[in-house]
């Protein structure tokens, strides 16, 4: 069974930057694909970014193209969310997500339940 283990949240002042970690643990970890989606109060789950297991291919939520990137560290099963440019509405809780497969499921709000495995999420705050 893969367990992830989210880090890196905290308070940053609007237009600065914040690097989350996701890594996985498990015997099949390193064959997951593995994302981020993030969650403001009051507000719904949102797609951010993903993954492949061999960090070849990656997609983007269109609210964080140009300002995050997300890569993979295959080594450590570890995945990294660089954050540039933040506003206030990049606040709130971000989970990271593994699953076997880069399938649709990732990109469906109403498949997000059926990722193989969830975080406990870690919070970025922005202050403006």
């Amino acid at each position: 069974q893969v367990q992830l283990v989210e880090s890196g949240g905290g308070l940053v002042q609007a237009g600065g930057s914040l690097r989350l970690s996701c890594t996985a643990s498990g015997p099949t970890a390193s064959t997951y694909a593995m994302g981020w989606f993030r969650q403001a109060p009051g507000k719904e789950r949102e797609f951010v970014a993903l993954i492949s297991w061999s960090g070849g291919t990656t997609y983007y939520g269109d609210a964080v193209k140009g300002r995050f990137t997300i890569s993979r560290d295959t080594a450590k099963n570890t995945i990294y969310l660089q954050m540039n440019s933040l506003t206030t509405e990049d606040a709130g809780v971000y989970y990271c997500a593994a699953d076997q497969n880069m399938r649709s499921s990732w990109f469906a709000a109403s498949a997000w339940s059926s990722l193989e495995v969830w975080g406990q999420g870690t919070l970025v705050t922005v202050s403006s």
